[in-house]
């Protein structure tokens, strides 16, 4: 299987290429438009700010190749985030294949900090990204790292509460996305990724 991961200036690569090692995938990571388009999987992964992020897929053109992908994509972290419309991280413009708002969370209590960094659960599983996972017993945890959220909205698989409940993970067509890291999930994150590989 091909796998691609998109390159560009987003940090934290490293462990989403190991963590499909593990799976027995070994992905290419490019900024080459033929390459990502011709790739049975694509990945979207990283960490970083929202308007330097797109402002260097703009550049590179990069915007409009993952726009036109149709094999199943995941967008991991900001990489999330930049397949919203719009986030309030630099008032950025962002991809626009889902249009939902990307919003900074705003404490209401001292302990509630922000970045929102840890292990929490989710809930309200659809898809078969998490197929597995929902058997009604327990809710999985996965591991957080983030300031800015994407609200519910029609296309939220999983939820997650965190100062206010919003969403773990999206989907429309052939997109996915995670706010989560599946790559730093342990055991629930691999069964993600596998499942995510076997769509």
């Amino acid at each position: 299987m091909d796998v691609a991961i998109v390159k560009y200036n987003a940090g934290n690569i490293r462990s989403v290429i190991n963590a499909l090692n593990r799976l027995g995938i070994d992905p290419v990571l490019t900024d080459d438009a033929e390459m990502l388009c011709k790739a049975d999987k694509v990945l979207f992964p990283g960490q970083g700010e929202a308007k330097n992020a797109m402002q260097y897929l703009r550049e590179h053109r990069l915007d409009e190749v993952i726009k036109g992908l149709s094999q199943p994509v995941l967008g991991i972290c900001i990489g999330q985030q930049l397949l919203c419309r719009h986030s309030e991280e630099g008032d950025t413009e962002c991809l626009g294949i889902f249009d939902a708002e990307v919003k900074r969370f705003v404490p209401t209590a001292h302990e509630e900090k922000v970045p929102a960094m840890g292990w929490n659960s989710i809930h309200d599983l659809k898809t078969d990204l998490f197929k597995g996972l929902d058997d009604g017993k327990s809710e999985p945890f996965v591991y957080f790292v983030h300031s800015y959220y994407v609200p519910v909205n029609r296309h939220t698989i999983a939820t997650t509460d965190y100062i206010l409940p919003y969403s773990a993970a999206i989907q429309k067509d052939n997109f996915y996305a995670t706010q989560f890291h599946p790559e730093k999930s342990g055991e629930i994150g691999e069964i993600i990724l596998k499942n995510f590989l076997d769509l």
